[in-house]
């Protein structure tokens, strides 16, 4: 069973199209304008195994902001369609991801009910640019268009560069292990039957 959605949103802010295949080996083709984005969206789909295309044109000469969060919104709904019905997936997923400096971890479950946590050292001066304090928007988005339970933990980290990148390995870490399917799971993994 292909396990493949493609989506498309238009706005007067954004456009983009996008294509996840959650099956994939880390094939990826990123363009949103925004260099240091591609670069998370890059380890997102290689560290992921996903194959991931996506297109983004935005208005950047006001800020990053609506490209990113828009792009969070298509991602979200394309791993709520490719996670389909959730039927034999392992539903929870957990990683922990060093860069450098910086330790990430992140714990999801694909829950169908939105709710984000993004802990971060106090003490992190973000860089110009995209960064680890836009990312939250990312992430936030993510959650309430694809229902995903999200707690990401940074324990430290002194370079946003290195802390952005391993929230992003980790994210994508994690939800390849609750996309994976396990063949002793005969429905959904809840004592409700049903997510």
């Amino acid at each position: 069973m292909a396990r493949f959605a493609e989506c498309e949103r238009n706005t007067r802010e954004t456009r983009i199209t996008a294509s996840l295949d959650i099956d994939g080996t880390g094939s990826c083709q990123i363009a949103t304008e925004i260099p240091f984005f591609d670069h998370m969206l890059t380890l997102f789909a290689v560290h992921g195994l996903f194959d991931f295309q996506i297109q983004a044109r935005g208005d950047i000469d006001v800020d990053f902001h609506h490209t990113v969060e828009d792009t969070g919104i298509v991602l979200g709904d394309l791993i709520s369609r490719t996670a389909g019905d959730k039927k034999g997936i392992v539903r929870y997923g957990y990683a922990v991801t060093p860069m450098d400096d910086a330790i990430a971890e992140v714990a999801l479950d694909l829950s169908g009910r939105p709710y984000l946590v993004y802990d971060l050292p106090a003490t992190l001066q973000p860089a110009q640019g995209f960064n680890a304090h836009l990312a939250r928007e990312f992430f936030r988005a993510v959650v309430n268009s694809g229902g995903v339970n999200l707690h990401i933990r940074v324990r430290y980290g002194e370079n946003d560069h290195h802390v952005t990148e391993a929230v992003f390995k980790s994210f994508a870490r994690a939800l390849d292990q609750a996309t994976s399917i396990d063949s002793r799971i005969a429905g959904v993994q809840s004592t409700k039957g049903r997510l």
